[in-house]
């Protein structure tokens, strides 16, 4: 029978990891939206035998959002240098990146390198290796930063070609050449719309010139130059993304920054009596009614904190119960009146819900349902279906996330020392 996918993924772009029973990651791809892409694998599956092969060893599928579409090709391939996974034949060795850097040495240089190693200035990471190298030479060419290594009184004949800086000069002019190479840097930092229109009136000059051949050279740096500039005005960093120590990934949609606002607006959008810093968040993780355990991650300002994790061998149950698992680990989590939360939000429905209000019926809380991503609290009896674009929204489904996640690598603890 074949697999269908477990549940929604949203119509946004990101990463999305396929995952075994182990939880290992065995494949890792991007897309401008998760979920009209990964819906493809399980349409296709009859017609290709690696998709047939990748969908019968999965288990799970999990996701990472980004910003936008070039975020999420920067951290697919960061990700599947990281962990290789063994669906992935691309960029699993090596290098995926390179850098434009102009570095500090005494005379500097820009150059093109695959690593972070030396001190200076660097643009990039860029995954579009040919895009960055047209850049390159483009800024080399036009701005004549191109040194040798030969001493010629008269200069050597790349300098005459109009190729060299002219260090092989004894008249070398290094001022000249210095502020050459500021005003490339300054290209890759400044205004990139007034660059690109430079750069199309040079095309539109060489094509009344019948100059044909530079007008071509020139068109195809002006497509390097739009994959440059928007990788550079991402602002790509793995680090963004949250990726856990206990597991290979951690779905994270939320990067706010204003914190203040932020408990501010959780405040209205629970009607609370004061402004929430504080969210713990409870779920349970069992396998056919073993190894039961239950897991409370806190976030801070919209950040985890880490020092407030709990994981929770559940003692009273020998059989599913998610209620009750649910009920005794939030009153031993909350022995102490002191620990209490602003806001406690339960993975689950309304049932769940109501088991948690009855240990703690004086502090706000709140579930949230997967399948559809639906708010219970007692602002919203019925429900209320969240929207992946409002900062409020991307929090709690991150916390919700990152609690499942927390309490499944606990889980599979367990399991592999009980068997």
């Amino acid at each position: 029978m074949p697999k269908t996918l477990q549940k929604p993924l949203p119509d946004l772009p990101g990463i999305y990891l396929f995952k075994d029973a182990a939880g290992t990651v065995i494949y890792i791809g991007k897309a401008k939206s998760l979920k009209k892409r990964v819906a493809t694998y399980f349409q296709q599956s009859d017609k290709d035998w690696k998709v047939a092969a990748l969908l019968q060893d999965h288990a799970e599928v999990d996701y990472i959002l980004t910003k936008n579409e070039t975020e999420a090709l920067l951290l697919e391939a960061e990700l599947i240098r990281k962990y290789t996974p063994k669906y992935n034949v691309l960029l699993k060795t090596g290098q995926p990146f390179v850098y434009i850097l102009f570095d500090r040495a005494p005379l500097p240089t820009m150059k093109l390198v695959r690593n972070k190693k030396e001190k200076g200035t660097y643009f990039g990471p860029f995954l579009h290796k040919a895009h960055a190298r047209g850049m390159y030479q483009y800024l080399m060419r036009t701005f004549c930063l191109n040194l040798c290594n030969t001493h010629i009184d008269n200069g050597c004949l790349d300098y005459h070609l109009g190729n060299c800086a002219g260090n092989c000069r004894p008249d070398f002019d290094t001022h000249a050449y210095l502020t050459r190479l500021h005003l490339a840097q300054q290209v890759l930092e400044k205004n990139h719309a007034a660059f690109k229109k430079t750069v199309q009136e040079q095309i539109e000059q060489y094509s009344q010139q019948k100059e044909f051949e530079k007008a071509r050279n020139l068109a195809a740096y002006l497509q390097n130059i739009d994959t440059i500039f928007a990788t550079i005005a991402t602002r790509y960093h793995e680090s963004k993304y949250a990726v856990a120590e206990f597991a290979a990934t951690t779905p994270s949609t939320y990067k706010g920054t204003d914190v203040a606002q932020l408990a501010v607006t959780l405040q209205d959008f629970f009607a609370s009596k004061a402004p929430i810093h504080t969210i713990d968040c409870f779920d349970i993780s069992h396998f056919q009614s073993h190894s039961i355990v239950g897991a409370c991650v806190r976030f801070t300002d919209g950040k985890p904190d880490k020092n407030k994790f709990r994981r929770f061998k559940i003692k009273t149950l020998d059989q599913q119960n998610d209620y009750a698992a649910l009920q005794e680990i939030i009153a031993r989590r909350y022995k102490d009146d002191a620990q209490l939360p602003d806001l406690v939000l339960i993975d689950g429905g309304k049932g769940q819900l109501s088991a948690a209000q009855a240990i703690i019926p004086h502090t706000l809380c709140a579930s949230l349902a997967k399948r559809e991503e639906t708010v219970f609290s007692d602002r919203y009896p019925q429900g209320i279906v969240l929207d992946l674009h409002t900062e409020v929204d991307k929090l709690l489904i991150a916390l919700r996330d990152y609690t499942h996640h927390f309490a499944i690598a606990y889980h599979r603890l367990r399991r592999r020392k009980n068997q």
